[in-house]
């Protein structure tokens, strides 16, 4: 298996990015490589799925945020790009951990590393990619609550992209996102493959409070509002002041999500780590899927994020230009950025004939969204067959020479100039 897990830790003002700390496994060679980047001084990764004969090319990016207050906080978000995942060529997974509160850094670290051995160690992740998912978090978890790491008030969200051959596991846990670009007529459209679990759902609002949880916004906890009107609009209207979960008669905790991983303190009142897993099977159709932490889409949707990816051929770029975007939008309504991480993945080559593989039940998305161990819960989707499937394949654990891709440290974010950048070429029919 080859690894790459990355964080970020700088104080400057305006705070460089890297790509990451790299984790080598042997003496493979390393996957796909091109020239680094003439902007960011950052290579092109890319890794083979030969089941399905398609490539995925990929780049990640994270920022530690602006904080006036703290000029030497580090930034929380970490990520992991592993490969070839028990050996198999075919499997692959993507993912971005935002940590919070005091020990938010040690947290996220902590967990994307378990989650990912977790993973990498269950028998049962090609048979029941849903079932290993489940379990990898609610372990993490649990190690968590064990470990020396003070998680009483501080915790992690988390979004995973598993690759099994020509189809896409997505688990979230918190407010992080997953989206993938869809080719349709001569338009690119979002498709979330996650849902924030925040309580504006209103699913998660009435499971906290069943749980105990007062949920109020900060308006209405100082009296700006009647705390008493339970309803408040959505994350882009009123993402200003978010509905959070309080103790009955407490200042405390005051979380704006409804899953996390840690957070034993909330955990009181229903904050659970049980991960919801949608599961998309690829086509033609699909041209790139982005992954990245709640600093991106606080001020920018998922189409928008999208749209300005669209506009280059290269993810490097189009990561820059994202995480540079969302960190202004941050300064024009905040006096601080929050940190910020993004990874983005080309799929090229992908076609109707290519591979072979085992479809499992047409139009069905399976999502684990009970707050039981073990529990998923199967739900038909309408109209959108060809991106929810569920799936099973029955590839074999092959040992193939491990790959490792490699990054570069580059020393600020580096938005391309629209002289500078060739978008994504589509094929219209």
């Amino acid at each position: 298996m080859g690894c790459v897990m990355g964080k970020c830790c700088t104080s400057s003002h305006y705070p460089p990015s890297t790509d990451g700390d790299i984790s080598r496994f042997g003496d493979a060679p390393p996957c796909s490589l091109h020239g680094k980047h003439i902007l960011t001084g950052r290579t092109l990764e890319s890794v083979r799925v030969p089941s399905h004969m398609y490539n995925l090319e990929y780049s990640l990016l994270t920022q530690r945020g602006y904080y006036p207050d703290s000029p030497d906080k580090e930034n929380q978000d970490n990520f992991c790009v592993s490969t070839h995942i028990q050996g198999n060529p075919n499997v692959h997974i993507f993912g971005v951990f935002d940590g919070h509160g005091q020990f938010g850094m040690q947290c996220s670290n902590f967990v994307k590393d378990r989650v990912v051995q977790l993973l990498c160690n269950d028998s049962r992740l090609l048979e029941d990619p849903v079932k290993a998912y489940n379990s990898a978090f609610l372990t993490a978890n649990d190690e968590l609550r064990n470990s020396e790491i003070d998680d009483s008030m501080s915790g992690t969200t988390a979004i995973t992209v598993l690759v099994i051959g020509n189809t896409l596991y997505v688990a979230n846990v918190g407010d992080s996102r997953a989206v993938v670009a869809v080719k349709n007529g001569n338009r690119i459209v979002a498709q979330d493959m996650s849902h924030d679990q925040t309580p504006f759902r209103k699913d998660e609002c009435e499971r906290v409070k069943l749980a105990g949880a007062r949920v109020l916004t900060i308006d209405q906890i100082e009296g700006l509002r009647d705390p008493d009107i339970q309803v408040w609009g959505d994350e882009e209207s009123e993402g200003n002041d978010p509905p959070r979960l309080w103790f009955p008669n407490s200042l405390y905790p005051g979380t704006a999500f409804t899953r996390s991983v840690g957070d034993s303190t909330a955990e009181k009142i229903g904050v659970i780590a049980v991960p919801e897993v949608s599961v998309v099977q690829l086509t033609p159709n699909h041209l790139f899927f982005v992954i990245a932490s709640d600093g991106v889409f606080e001020f920018l949707t998922s189409q928008a994020v999208v749209d300005m990816a669209a506009r280059y051929s290269d993810p490097r770029d189009a990561c820059s230009a994202i995480a540079g975007e969302s960190y202004k939008l941050w300064l024009e309504h905040e006096n601080r950025t929050d940190d910020i991480t993004i990874i983005i993945v080309h799929i090229k080559g992908l076609s109707n004939s290519g591979g072979s593989g085992t479809v499992g039940l047409n139009g069905v998305c399976i999502r684990h969204s009970n707050s039981e161990r073990g529990t998923s819960e199967i739900s038909a989707t309408t109209g959108t067959s060809e991106v929810f499937r569920s799936f099973r394949s029955d590839f074999s654990d092959l040992h193939v020479s491990q790959h490792v891709g490699l990054m570069n440290r580059s020393t600020a974010i580096v938005v391309p100039s629209p002289a500078q950048h060739r978008p994504l070429e589509v094929e219209v029919g």
